[in-house]
């Protein structure tokens, strides 16, 4: 930015002494024509003089010879006129350059509190943390000003990113404690020795909904976190990731008869680990309940230049190509499946995105020829200090 408007102020030097230059040329060109005009009393001499209306002989010569004298001066005139035309226009490029050359000198000079403005803004966003502030100390001027603008914005947002935890926080609590009641309750109706068939149906049914429930509550608390920027990062691999959330998810690849192959190589990142282990984890789950019986899944990550790399890939049902976007979007499912409430609750990939986006990361998704989808979601890649 202080490039462009170092640019912009070497031009406007340049072009003001264009202006400059161009306008006292020409008020140099009009004064020396000026003065270079026939004066009164100057065409003849004191001592000629006309007489009872008769010429001397000797004036007669003396005419062609004034005349003579005018085409020179005219002739000198015009040459002079030109001359300062010329040389003023080519001095005046030069000039103009040089203006411009030292008005790029001097706006550095005149931008350097812009400079430190920009640099610490700039290490405010890159480090995520609201509590940091520009603190500009200088003149009373436009800068300081917008430098005082900035900082209390960056209150304003760390205010509100402080009240919105808080309310997760407390919606985590308030939301999860009615359904845990709930299900202790009818977890002990059911057991009673005297419970007929039909309570039990009943409380089965009551549970899955219950259960239903709080996956649906887990994931609009995942996302709503996800979609904050993580403020504390700390650095971690993401193999060791993979492989807890992989190890916890072999129970239920077993049961859907879904195998799961892992290729993991060293994935060093930062960020929240917590954050993290939910984005690996619905990707999983995603993989396994979205796949058929003898149905297999691939995990990989892997570190590519400046970026590290988590892919899953499944077998399972045709994905179509347009459909690809719209399964980031919370409560969308593919193929219309709404009813089988342990498919989870359509908020997985939602969270995934968020999460990735927190962490300035990005999630792609691309349909495979045979069925089922491969999913890869690329992270900065942070080695530990």
């Amino acid at each position: 930015m202080t490039k462009n408007l170092r640019l912009r102020f070497a031009l406007a030097c340049g072009a003001v002494f264009l202006f400059a230059g161009a306008v006292l040329i020409g008020v140099v060109a009009f004064v020396v024509r000026q003065t270079l005009e026939p004066r009164a009393g100057l065409g003849r001499p004191a001592y000629m003089s006309v007489s009872s209306g008769i010429y001397p002989p000797y004036t007669i010569g003396y005419s062609v010879a004034q005349e003579r004298a005018e085409q020179v001066r005219r002739v000198y005139q015009a040459e002079t006129v030109k001359n300062v035309l010329v040389a003023g226009a080519i001095a005046l490029l030069p000039g103009a350059g040089l203006a411009a050359l030292l008005g790029w000198r001097e706006a550095r000079w005149t931008l350097r509190p812009m400079r430190s403005v920009t640099a610490s803004a700039r290490r405010i966003a890159q480090s995520h943390d609201l509590t940091e502030r520009i603190a500009h100390d200088g003149p009373d001027d436009e800068v300081k000003e917008l430098a005082d603008i900035v900082d209390t914005v960056l209150g304003r947002l760390a205010r509100s990113f402080d009240g919105q935890r808080r309310f997760v926080a407390n919606a985590s609590h308030e939301l999860r404690t009615p359904l845990t009641i709930n299900r202790t309750l009818v977890d002990v109706a059911v057991r009673r020795a005297d419970a007929s068939e039909d309570v039990k149906r009943l409380g089965e049914s009551l549970l899955l909904v219950n259960a239903r429930h709080e996956r649906l509550i887990d994931g609009l608390l995942a996302l709503a976190e996800g979609e904050q920027k993580v403020l504390d990062r700390r650095p971690f691999d993401l193999t060791d990731v993979a492989e807890h959330v992989l190890d916890a998810a072999a129970e239920e690849a077993k049961a859907a008869q879904v195998t799961v192959h892992r290729l993991l190589d060293p994935a060093p990142t930062a960020g929240e680990p917590v954050l993290i282990e939910r984005l690996v984890q619905n990707l999983v789950e995603n993989a396994i309940r979205h796949n058929h019986p003898g149905g297999e899944v691939w995990v990989s990550t892997r570190r590519r230049a400046d970026r590290v790399e988590l892919v899953v890939a499944n077998t399972g049902l045709p994905v179509p190509p347009y459909e690809i976007e719209t399964i980031f979007e919370p409560f969308r499912r593919l193929h219309g499946d709404r009813l089988r409430s342990e498919r989870g609750s359509g908020l997985g990939l939602s969270i995934v995105r968020a999460v990735a986006d927190a962490h300035d990361g990005v999630v792609t998704a691309t349909p495979r020829e045979e069925g089922g989808l491969t999913l890869a979601v690329e992270l900065p890649c942070v080695e530990p200090s």
